[in-house]
């Protein structure tokens, strides 16, 4: 089991396309509650099954198994509550640290969201230049609300 302690910020401008890598991923919830979700995700080659409990302050449990692609495929199309998640995960290391940037599309396009994860919940760190205003406290950002409530719904 891993500890996950993450931090959610918007995206203010594109500068991390030009030195970032990135993945397709698709994504369904088997369970989408307040105090745990089961995830299935296609990232690039693999899939995975993932879960995860409530998240007490930055940090939650989560545990994740590689799982395979048939069987992720047929778990997303019966299985998962709809819609599911479509995205491109951007990854760039800056100062020490991995950031991951999800472009969304389909229900949630134009949403775009950076994400860093640490190692301690009191870990400082330096934002880039693209990070914008913290969310992490925002739980309409969080991917398993947003197959409940997608960003093309939300009020402006």
């Amino acid at each position: 089991m891993a500890k996950e302690i993450e931090r959610k910020f918007l995206v203010v401008n594109f500068s991390y396309r030009e030195k970032s890598t990135s993945k397709r991923i698709c994504q369904g919830y088997i369970c989408a509650e307040a105090d745990r979700v089961v995830r299935v995700r296609i990232y690039g080659e693999k899939a995975f099954l993932t879960v995860k409990n409530v998240a007490i302050g930055f940090a939650r449990d989560e545990f994740e198994y590689e799982i395979p692609m048939s069987d992720a495929e047929a778990l997303l199309e019966r299985c998962c509550l709809q819609p599911t998640i479509e995205k491109v995960r951007y990854k760039l290391f800056y100062k020490g640290f991995w950031w991951e940037i999800d472009e969304f599309y389909g229900e949630n396009e134009g949403l775009i969201i950076a994400e860093i994860e640490l190692p301690d919940v009191t870990t400082a760190f330096e934002k880039p230049d693209f990070v914008g205003e913290e969310v992490t406290d925002d739980h309409r950002y969080y991917n398993a609300n947003l197959i409940k409530n997608p960003y093309n719904q939300w009020k402006r």
